[in-house]
């Protein structure tokens, strides 16, 4: 079973890989290469991040304000805190999916550029060509370290959420809502270190497009 599995999931690498080889040789066709490609997905993901940002400091702003709601209905705050947080999971995986993308063509690039190399019959050319992709390289390794730093923040948040959100289904009185202002506080510290950690990646995701497009 587990040689079965095994191979299936070689078998689906191999296709994605076979799928995303077939997509980039078709868009070089039209005028569109691998670097193209790459800072149109950075400023995917870059985006992306802005708007989870944003929809992290909603729902934790959502939250503090359950934990000091006074009196109405509670149902009502429930539903509002569920809505946050199904939001705040849709943009999570979008970050994800964004820097997944940004990785895959990566890869194809720089692949093709150190193929490329031996191609040079000029050797001050190809030691220039070299120079770049080192460089370029190691920008794009800082940017993706500081993407993915980010996205390693979101899940603590969210399994945080997501009990909290559990907890008020079947608690919602004003004694279960005293219980969470410890949280609210542990919540507001990792969503203002999540934020800092996507505003570097940003930064970051910025500065490698200024020097892909220099």
């Amino acid at each position: 079973m587990k040689d079965r599995l095994g191979l299936i999931i070689v078998a689906l690498l191999l296709f994605t890989a076979a799928c995303s080889s077939a997509y980039y040789g078709a868009m070089e066709k039209f005028g569109v290469h691998k670097r193209d490609i790459l800072v149109d997905r950075v400023e995917e993901a870059r985006d992306e991040q802005e708007e989870a940002k944003e929809q992290f400091a909603s729902a934790l702003e959502q939250f503090t304000a359950v934990v000091g709601f006074q009196g109405g209905d509670l149902r009502d705050q429930y539903g509002k805190l569920k809505s946050e947080l199904a939001q705040s999971e849709d943009r999570a995986k979008e970050v994800s999916d964004r820097i997944d993308s940004v990785e895959d063509v990566a890869e194809a690039l720089f692949d093709e550029w150190e193929d490329e190399l031996e191609q040079y019959s000029d050797a001050t050319l190809k030691r220039k060509s070299e120079d770049q992709l080192r460089e370029t390289r190691r920008t794009y390794r800082t940017m993706l370290s500081a993407m993915r730093r980010a996205e390693s923040k979101m899940e603590p948040v969210l399994r945080v959420f997501r009990d909290q959100v559990l907890f008020m289904k079947h608690n919602l009185n004003a004694r279960a809502l005293a219980s969470l202002e410890g949280v609210a506080a542990e919540l507001d510290t990792d969503v203002a270190a999540l934020i800092r950690d996507m505003q570097t990646s940003i930064d970051e995701a910025n500065a490698f497009i200024s020097r892909m497009e220099s």
